[in-house]
């Protein structure tokens, strides 16, 4: 008959052996969560929780009822068919795949004129860059002339 004590003799298990590997465990999770990329997909998920609020709101206080005056005020999601002893609902399905459109039209257009702002940035940036390279080779110029003047002399 095999009992833990025999076990656990034949096992014999040394603390700082746990102690060390538990300790660098826990010193790799620490690298883990201490890189940016952790930080960054946190901000993320935050943001786009804030920001879907924003498109929410805009869609379904906004968007909406403007959407609903322009087609005679019809309202899907009270549309639904009785089968049987079920109730099936399908104007609700039909509204939450208009709200998916919008909310997709708007994202999108919302992704294109940040492009833009950032194509713009960048644009300005490299002008600045080349400005401040076309300068420097003034300079240049400049010193290789003097250079050339003092050599004249010489």
């Amino acid at each position: 008959m095999i009992t833990y004590k025999k076990v656990m003799k034949k096992k014999e298990i040394k603390k700082d052996e746990i102690l060390k590997k538990g300790g660098k465990t826990a010193s790799e999770f620490k690298e883990f969560i201490a890189k940016g990329n952790i930080l960054d997909l946190a901000v993320g998920v935050v943001m786009g929780g804030a920001f879907g609020k924003i498109v929410t709101s805009v869609v379904s206080d906004i968007l909406m009822p403007v959407i609903g005056m322009l087609i005679g005020g019809v309202d899907f999601s009270g549309l639904s068919v009785k089968v049987g002893e079920a109730t099936i609902t399908y104007g609700n399905f039909i509204q939450n795949i208009i709200d998916f459109l919008i909310i997709s039209i708007f994202i999108f257009i919302f992704v294109k004129f940040i492009e833009k702002l950032t194509k713009l940035k960048k644009e300005e940036e490299k002008a600045e860059e080349e400005k401040k390279d076309e300068k420097q080779d003034e300079q240049i110029e400049l010193l290789k002339e003097i250079r050339d003047l003092l050599k004249e002399d010489e």
